[in-house]
């Protein structure tokens, strides 16, 4: 197999790291192919601010809700959503930015870190290294910016902890490939067959790793998907700048 599908197709969440530290050239390189990745009309809506500070990394992961890893990891890379930045050069054209005020900006920002984080996780994996996204640096939108001195109209959208890999687990179970692809109209029949498979092949993975507490797809899905589980998004980020006034 080609080298690059190997790499994609073998994507882990890593979330057990070494001591090691990470190079400042593989850093580098990460955010390299992070920034050449294509945002919605190049406006290069996303920054990224690292964090080696082993105290801010603990404070970060205590505000995602208590996650270890972003501790262990040596590095941990915050994607902005940005339109401060933006916003500077829709002012030098002379005109009012108002893109952050709009629901379709929020989709592209949106849909923007993710190619990057992607980009990113790409280049980790390229040179050895492990890396788990963090979508619970949305958990506390303002108090992840403050640690952050971020400026108006940004926010950390996700997180991406990097590290050494110090034992790697194995490759969890995907729904098959006949429920992602969709031949020229979205095709429902066998859906619920298939999840119901899956359902008991993801158990009897998690009962491989050694984690007999596992719960099945559908209701480890159920326990955020029947309810809003960041009740208050809407008001964080427009203390944010996002003042999002359309329904």
């Amino acid at each position: 197999m080609n080298p690059t599908l190997e790499l994609l197709t073998q994507r882990r969440s890593e979330r057990n790291y070494t001591d090691e530290p990470v190079s400042e050239a593989m850093l580098e390189a990460i955010l390299l192919a992070g920034q050449r990745a294509p945002t919605t009309m190049n406006s290069q809506n996303i920054s990224v601010v690292v964090v080696r500070d082993a105290a801010k990394r603990a404070r970060i992961a205590e505000l995602a809700g208590g996650q270890p890893w972003i501790v262990k990891a040596p590095v941990f890379l915050c994607i902005v959503a940005d339109y401060y930045k933006t916003g500077l050069a829709v002012e030098r054209a002379g005109k009012q930015q108002v893109i952050n005020e709009c629901l379709e900006g929020v989709m592209a920002v949106s849909t923007d870190a993710g190619i990057v984080l992607a980009s990113m996780a790409t280049a980790v994996n390229a040179q050895g290294l492990g890396c788990v996204a963090i979508g619970g640096v949305r958990a506390d939108v303002q108090a992840v910016a403050e640690l952050l001195e971020l400026p108006e109209r940004t926010f950390v959208i996700l997180g991406l902890a990097v590290g050494h890999v110090a034992s790697q687990l194995p490759l969890k179970p995907r729904l098959p490939v006949s429920t992602f692809r969709h031949n020229e109209t979205y095709q429902a029949a066998g859906l619920p067959q298939a999840i119901e498979a899956y359902d008991q092949t993801l158990v009897e993975y998690w009962q491989q790793i050694g984690r007999p507490d596992g719960l099945n797809w559908s209701n480890g899905l159920s326990g955020n998907y029947s309810r809003n589980y960041r009740p208050t998004m809407k008001a964080a980020l427009a203390k944010r700048g996002f003042k999002i006034e359309e329904s």
